[in-house]
């Protein structure tokens, strides 16, 4: 494991998806949320996750950006790449309803982070307890491959989101390189510059930040570097079952310790 310490950080159309099944976000989240659900910026992306609905006519999908979901209050906050043609582009809940989600709500449920193991639906009775899950990109795009311009008109959001969430996160998780790189870009813009040269993705990477001082006093931010629990890489081994609890299980380790 590679670990890496940097100094301080100085002074619509459809009913939006429940937060955290009853939990209320505050002022500034909702308005976030409500621009996410509004934005249109990428006429490629606006184009596809609409075309992914309708390969299946008789079920309803989203088919709208997916806004962060979980408790606004997070101390561990989870980034993936973007929603899924299928998953949540489909449910409007991140990484709900494909097997990416089962991988992950399992894992989170088994370290006590989620109410139970499975997502299946918006209002499935679903919380997350202490973690917030958000994307770097909000639309599904095809392949999975955003366009650079594509992360760049989204990048905002995953910004202004960090802005909110900062004085609580005391640990984040990167799903995959994309996530990784674009997180160390809006930590860059959010006062948290990283080192020179920039920290590489390696599933196990552990970036150490000192994110005071706060209304807590001094505390430090932890990143850590996992594989996507996408089909690609559980399919063929590349990450484990064993693996992906691992993560989790440092997450929750790292949080338990004293500031």
């Amino acid at each position: 494991m590679q670990i890496y310490c940097i100094g301080k950080m100085p002074g619509k159309e459809r009913t939006p998806p429940a937060t955290g099944e009853g939990l209320r976000l505050p002022a500034a989240l909702a308005q976030l949320e409500g621009e996410v659900l509004a934005c249109r910026r990428c006429p490629r992306l606006v184009a596809w996750r609409r075309q992914a609905g309708r390969r299946r006519p008789l079920e309803p999908y989203w088919s709208l950006p997916v806004p962060g979901f979980g408790d606004p209050r997070p101390r561990l906050l989870i980034v993936g790449l973007a929603p899924g043609a299928h998953g949540s582009n489909r449910t409007g809940r991140a990484f709900t309803g494909d097997r990416s989600g089962i991988w992950l709500y399992r894992s989170l449920h088994k370290a006590g982070f989620a109410s139970r193991p499975d997502s299946s639906a918006r209002g499935d009775g679903l919380r997350l307890r202490q973690a917030w899950i958000t994307a770097a990109v909000r639309c599904a795009p095809p392949q999975n491959r955003p366009t650079p311009q594509e992360r760049r008109n989204c990048a905002p959001f995953l910004a202004r989101e960090l802005s909110l969430l900062l004085g609580h996160i005391r640990v984040a998780v990167a799903l995959g390189g994309f996530a990784w790189h674009q997180l160390l870009r809006s930590l860059a813009d959010c006062g948290l510059p990283p080192p020179r040269p920039r920290p590489p993705f390696r599933h196990g990477a552990e970036l150490c930040l000192e994110a005071g001082p706060a209304k807590t006093g001094a505390r430090t931010l932890t990143l850590l570097g996992c594989y996507h629990p996408s089909q690609q890489n559980t399919f063929t081994g590349l990450l484990s079952q064993e693996m992906f609890d691992a993560v989790w299980t440092q997450a929750r380790t790292l949080l338990e310790r004293p500031y």
